[in-house]
């Protein structure tokens, strides 16, 4: 990694993807800020990274927090990877505050972080990854506004991207559309859901998904390549065969 990236942010960092991809990149050598609710996971993250991993018990949508860090740290490196579990329930059965679960926490907080960063700047040649989803494409019945939400995070990469190109900031942007897996928070509350709605068992339905099944270590190593290469692509599906451009 080059020295531009000596620190990164990583939001979400307490587990799954986020915990990976903080360990990929603390195993090159760049400092991460692991920003997360739950002290006690990201806690366990620091014991297991040691000195390399800084940890900030805080809500990920709070815009002075957003500003603070950036201005403090520095980052070459933003990955936007927070995000709530959607209640999984049919449109009918969902009420407008569990609708809206995704829009609050994983649209919310890459909307804030995007905008600090462009309001700061952050330094040429920085690179801002968002965590979208699978979903956004194929869409998700039973999990309300999650699917709508990470459609926005895509949205917001390409104003974002647009504005920094007209400013002429030297900051690339880009957002990654993992595959639902049961190795990955969400998507292991997600394919119990979709498991029950088909009235099959959980093995059964994972074993009728797009193999091999994505897993942390993949979503790491996927943020890692776009990160080192300058002529990556504005945003990809990501599956357990690699990263796939779109558009």
């Amino acid at each position: 990694m080059s020295d531009l990236f000596r620190t990164a942010v990583v939001t979400g960092a307490g587990r799954g993807f986020g915990r990976a991809i903080a360990a990929a990149l603390v195993a090159t050598g760049t400092g991460v800020v692991g920003i997360a609710r739950n002290k006690q996971e990201l806690r366990a993250v620091q014991d297991e990274l040691g000195e390399g991993f800084i940890p900030v018990c805080a809500d990920a949508t709070d815009e002075v927090l957003a500003q603070d860090v950036i201005r403090e740290h520095r980052p070459g490196l933003l990955v936007l990877n927070a995000g709530a579990t959607p209640h999984m329930a049919p449109v009918h059965e969902q009420t407008w505050e569990s609708f809206s679960r995704n829009w609050q926490a994983d649209t919310r907080h890459v909307f804030t972080w995007t905008r600090a960063v462009l309001l700061e700047p952050l330094t040429p040649g920085s690179v801002v990854i968002s965590m979208s989803s699978g979903a956004a494409l194929a869409s998700s019945p039973l999990s309300g506004g999650y699917a709508s939400a990470k459609a926005a995070v895509r949205y917001i990469r390409g104003y974002a991207a647009d504005e920094a190109q007209r400013a002429g900031l030297g900051i690339r942007f880009h957002t990654l559309l993992p595959n639902m897996t049961p190795t990955g928070g969400v998507g292991s509350v997600a394919i119990d859901g979709y498991a029950a709605r088909q009235g099959v068992d959980r093995d059964t339905f994972v074993a009728g998904r797009e193999q091999p099944i994505l897993t942390p270590d993949q979503v790491a190593k996927a943020v890692m390549e776009v990160v080192q290469d300058p002529g990556s692509h504005a945003e990809y599906r990501l599956s357990g065969t690699g990263l796939h451009p779109i558009g």
